[in-house]
């Protein structure tokens, strides 16, 4: 579960060391940068924290839950319908990487080098058994959809979502483009992306 009722120490420096892994990653960032980063002394980070390795668990677990906890919060929602799903998720989504641009990877070096830490997320099992996988799969009966496995609809949905932000460099590149031009692009996929993944399923 992650913990709410951090002290105000603690939450400077978790902000501090998580600004820092997401930069430089988990082995180039030592216990005196975030120290200095966050203004405390060695000894009050080592009292709160215990280890660098605890206090990367710690905000690796809450990134990953903030991350799938969105799509879980969309998915599950019984009021709106499959497109509309699309949508906010495309939209949640594409705000969250604008605001934090490193987190796509950030999390995927983590999934990478430790695969168990998205296992034990209580999110992970809900995907898959939520509303908007049970919306997909009636509308295959319907006639509605294409058939596919559902695995393959939730991943290219994340994928379409989540993987120019990682190929940024080279985009910005290709295009010419500044920082401020990319998010601008990135924001007009939040309409696009919701109509070519219904283009996708559609017969």
């Amino acid at each position: 579960m992650v913990k709410n009722n951090y002290s105000d120490t603690e939450i400077k420096i978790k902000d501090a060391a998580k600004s820092l892994f997401l930069k430089k990653g988990y082995s180039a960032t030592t216990t005196r940068d975030i120290a200095r980063e966050s203004d405390i002394n060695l000894a009050m980070l080592n009292y709160y924290f215990r280890s660098k390795r605890k206090l990367f668990e710690i905000i690796m677990f809450e990134t990953l839950y903030e991350f799938l906890s969105k799509m879980v919060e969309v998915y599950n929602d019984e009021k709106t319908s499959l497109e509309q799903k699309l949508k906010l998720c495309s939209e949640k989504y594409i705000d969250m990487i604008i605001a934090e641009p490193l987190l796509p990877t950030f999390v995927l070096n983590e999934l990478k080098n430790n695969p168990t830490s998205f296992l034990k997320m209580p999110t992970t099992k809900m995907i898959m058994k939520s509303n908007f996988v049970a919306q997909y799969k009636e509308g295959v009966k319907k006639g509605i959809y294409i058939k596919v496995d559902p695995i393959h609809f939730v991943t290219n949905v994340l994928s379409i979502i989540v993987f120019p932000f990682m190929c940024s460099p080279i985009i910005m590149k290709i295009e010419n483009l500044s920082k401020k031009d990319f998010n601008i692009m990135m924001t007009k996929r939040k309409k696009l992306i919701p109509a070519w993944i219904i283009q996708m399923i559609k017969k």
